[in-house]
């Protein structure tokens, strides 16, 4: 049974809405309330579990626990990314070739496991678990790549954002205008949207001296939470109605 959200316009808005939140409220714990990265990790990954059986046991598509899932992996993704590179001293860009190389590995076991990638099509246990897993690294991923075009390409936290903005924009243009694999696309954009986040989350949360808008981590993940939730109860009225239409017809 199909349990996984349909790509559309409102599900892109959503994503880069859940992995800002997931910048800002990852550095929330281990930054400003001095958690620090491996104990955050620890946490958070928890939280991510327990989201995701939850997730696996449900019998339908259900918008709130598919974004918290989403949520959590985004969080988790921040912390992990963070004590990889900070923590162990591995540095942005080593960071992210190996973040790269597991994601490559995630890919490959899975295509040739299944013959494809196609995320409009899990409806089997096994592939939604490895779907949870490749999106969690892809998170991790997305962090390490906003991390060091924010701070070590020397784009700082607005260019990086345009960048990767610019970036997303080619692949909308790819997707209505050429024949390229929508699949390999959609986890191009998918992973491009968490460093997009994630510049856009410390572009929130910074100083102005370092070029950001000094919001702090506690008030973006207020307004970012927000801006979920209220996308959440969208989605999910538009379900529960999609759900009754036909019904409404036959009659």
């Amino acid at each position: 049974m199909q349990k996984i959200a349909q790509v559309t316009a409102i599900f892109w808005i959503m994503k880069i809405c859940a992995t800002t939140l997931g910048e800002t409220a990852g550095d929330l714990l281990s930054q400003t309330l001095n958690v620090g990265y491996a104990i955050s990790s620890m946490i958070l990954f928890s939280i991510f579990l327990v989201s995701l059986i939850f997730q696996l046991f449900s019998n339908k598509y259900h918008p709130s626990l598919y974004w918290t899932v989403i949520l959590t992996t985004s969080t988790a993704g921040t912390t992990m990314s963070d004590y990889m590179d900070r923590s162990l001293g591995l540095g942005y860009a080593t960071g992210s070739f190996i973040l790269v190389c597991i994601l490559l590995a995630i890919f490959s076991f899975w295509y040739f496991s299944e013959r494809s990638l196609n995320v409009n099509n899990i409806t089997t246990r096994k592939v939604e678990v490895i779907y949870w897993i490749a999106i969690l690294f892809s998170n991790t991923l997305g962090t390490a790549l906003g991390d060091f075009l924010a701070d070590s390409s020397g784009l700082g936290f607005v260019g990086g954002a345009v960048l990767i903005g610019s970036l997303l924009g080619i692949i909308l243009l790819l997707t209505y205008f050429t024949n390229v694999s929508r699949v390999f696309l959609f986890w191009l954009a998918f992973v491009l949207t968490r460093p997009f986040g994630a510049t856009f989350g410390d572009l929130l949360t910074k100083s102005h001296a370092k070029g950001g808008l000094d919001l702090g981590t506690m008030g973006s993940s207020l307004v970012l939470v927000t801006i979920l939730i209220a996308l959440m109860i969208y989605t999910t009225l538009n379900a529960s109605k999609m759900k009754q239409s036909p019904e409404l017809n036959a009659s």
